[in-house]
C-alpha cells in the first residue's frame, strides 16, 4: 500500500476514533513545514485528523510523547506505530508508565524509514530541496535546476536496516497490512567495530565517536526511556557528573545514559536522529543490547509478558560477565 492510501487509512481510523469519543485524542504525523521534516501532531476532532499523514520521513518515535501527561488527564489516547514505536509503547507499559487500556494502537508496518541528512548528501549540501516524494522503491527529491530520483535502500535510517520487527508487536487496528519483519540486516554488527579492538582501542574509539558533543541532551530527550523527572546530569546531590565540555564529563554522561537503557532500547535511532551533531549514538547502546541478548537471551519490547532481566533478581544467575 502506498504513503497516500496508508494516510487515508490512518485519517479515516483517527476521525472515526474521534468522532465516536473512543479516544481524546489521536498522536500521528503531520507534514513539517519544509519537505522531509515530518513532524508530531496531536487530532482532538475529526477535522483535525485530516491532517495526519505518513511517509517515510515519520520518525520521530510518538512513544515518547504517552508519558507524563498532564494530572487529571486519564482519557485514552490513540498512536499511530510502526514497529519500534510499539515496541516502546510495551516497554512503559511493563514499567508502568501507562496501561495497555490508555492507548489504542494504530498499527503500519514499517517500510523502513528514511534519512533527510543522507538524501541531502546525495544531492548535494548546496543544494535546496524543495519537493519529495516517495514512489515505490525510490524517492523522487526536487528543487531549483534538478530532479532526481534516489534508490530508497540508500537513504534508509541506519537502524532500518537492522531492525528486527518492522511490523507493529501490538495494535488494535492495522492499517495496509503486514510486511516482512525485518530488512535483513543483522543488528549484532552494528557492535562489531568496537568489539574487535582491545579495552585501549575501544576507548580510543569511543572517545573519538563522541568529541563533537555539544551536551544539548537532544539524545536524551527524544529518548522514550528517558522520563525520569530528574534527570542525572541535573543531580547535584550527588552530583553525577559534570556539565562542562571536558571529555571525563561528556563521556560520563553517554555511558550513564546508555547504561540506564540497558535491556530497554529498542534501537528506534531517535537520539540518533535528534543529535544536531550526527554522533553515532547508536554505537555505544548497540554493544550494550547485544550483551543483553548474549547473557540473557531477551529483546526488549517484543512482548508484554515477558520480564526484563535487569528488573528481577534470579538466584541462579551465573554474572559471568563481571569475571
Amino acid at each position: 500500500m502506498d504513503n497516500q492510501a496508508l494516510t487515508q487509512g490512518i485519517r479515516e481510523a483517527a476521525s472515526r476514533l474521534l468522532a465516536e469519543g473512543t479516544v481524546d485524542c489521536v498522536l500521528g504525523y503531520q507534514a513539517g513545514t519544509v519537505p522531509m521534516r515530518e513532524r508530531p501532531f496531536f487530532a482532538y476532532n475529526p477535522e483535525e485528523a485530516q491532517r495526519l499523514i505518513w511517509s517515510g520521513f515519520c520518525c520521530n518515535n510518538l512513544a515518547d510523547f504517552l508519558i507524563r501527561r498532564p494530572a487529571g488527564e486519564i482519557g485514552k489516547v490513540a498512536v499511530v506505530a510502526q514497529g519500534c514505536v510499539s515496541r516502546s509503547i510495551v516497554g512503559l507499559i511493563k514499567e508502568h508508565q501507562l496501561t495497555r487500556e490508555q492507548v489504542h494502537v494504530i498499527g503500519v508496518a514499517s517500510p523502513g524509514m528514511l534519512d533527510r541528512d543522507k538524501v541531502q548528501a546525495l544531492v548535494g549540501p548546496d543544494k535546496v530541496i524543495t519537493a519529495a516524494a516517495e514512489e515505490g522503491d525510490e524517492l523522487v527529491v526536487e528543487g531549483p535546476g534538478f530532479n532526481q530520483r534516489i534508490a530508497r535502500n540508500k537513504v534508509m535510517r541506519d537502524n532500518c536496516y537492522t531492525c528486527v520487527q518492522r511490523n507493529p508487536v501490538i495494535f488494535d487496528e492495522l492499517i495496509g497490512g503486514e510486511s516482512e519483519p525485518t530488512h535483513g540486516g543483522v543488528i549484532d554488527k552494528v557492535a562489531a567495530p568496537w568489539e574487535r579492538l582491545d579495552p585501549a582501542g575501544r576507548l580510543a574509539a569511543f572517545a573519538e565517536n563522541y568529541q563533537d558533543c555539544i551536551r544539548c541532551y537532544a539524545c536524551r530527550d527524544a529518548c522514550p526511556l528517558c522520563y525520569c523527572h530528574v534527570c542525572f546530569v541535573d543531580e547535584s546531590s550527588p552530583q553525577w557528573c559534570g556539565k562542562t565540555q571536558d571529555e571525563s564529563d561528556v563521556l560520563t554522561y553517554h555511558i550513564l545514559r546508555a547504561f540506564h537503557c540497558a535491556g530497554r532500547c529498542v534501537d528506534c535511532g531517535a537520539c540518533e536522529s535528534a543529535c544536531p551533531q550526527g554522533i553515532k549514538v547508536r554505537r555505544l547502546t548497540s554493544k550494550i543490547e547485544k550483551d543483553v541478548r548474549e547473557f540473557y537471551a531477551y529483546a526488549p519490547g517484543l512482548e508484554l509478558e515477558s520480564v526484563p532481566p535487569l528488573s528481577m533478581h534470579r538466584p541462579d544467575d551465573p554474572q559471568g560477565f563481571i569475571k
